[in-house]
């Protein structure tokens, strides 16, 4: 069976893939933990906010928070920025986060949902790279 063209050029090379075990991405789902998040240091780029919290306990999993407001359109549009931004989260984080971290990703209108996708893979890497700096 031939694949579709939608999934043809998504497929990454091994080295590429995230770790399975070794770090747990868990969803903020929490008022306080978001409101924890947004005092701590962020970073704002062309498709969405990262901000990001230094939990500084012994738990050694990531988590990861995501949130659109109505700004950024009905509830169809709000859907696909999340998902978007679910989908780099899981392929980036894993790899460019940090143990112990909490991360915010905030989509912005119009932007999060159209932009295109490597752009937004490497919206994110450049803003962790940043944000822990």
């Amino acid at each position: 069976m031939k694949p579709s063209k939608a999934t043809q050029g998504t497929q990454r090379d091994a080295g590429e893939t995230p770790p399975a075990v070794s770090v747990c991405l868990t969803v903020i789902k929490e008022r306080k933990d978001f409101l924890a998040c947004n005092k701590g240091p962020y970073r704002s780029v062309r498709g969405f906010i990262l901000q990001a919290r230094n939990r500084q306990d012994d738990n050694p999993t990531i988590r990861v928070g995501y949130t659109c407001s109505k700004k950024v359109g009905n509830a169809v549009a709000r859907n696909r920025a999340k998902r978007r931004l679910r989908e780099i989260a899981r392929l980036m984080i894993p790899t460019k986060g940090r143990a112990g971290w909490d991360y915010v990703l905030i989509g912005k209108r119009e932007v999060t949902a159209m932009r295109d996708f490597k752009e937004l893979q490497s919206d994110l890497k450049y803003a962790l790279k940043k944000v822990h700096e």
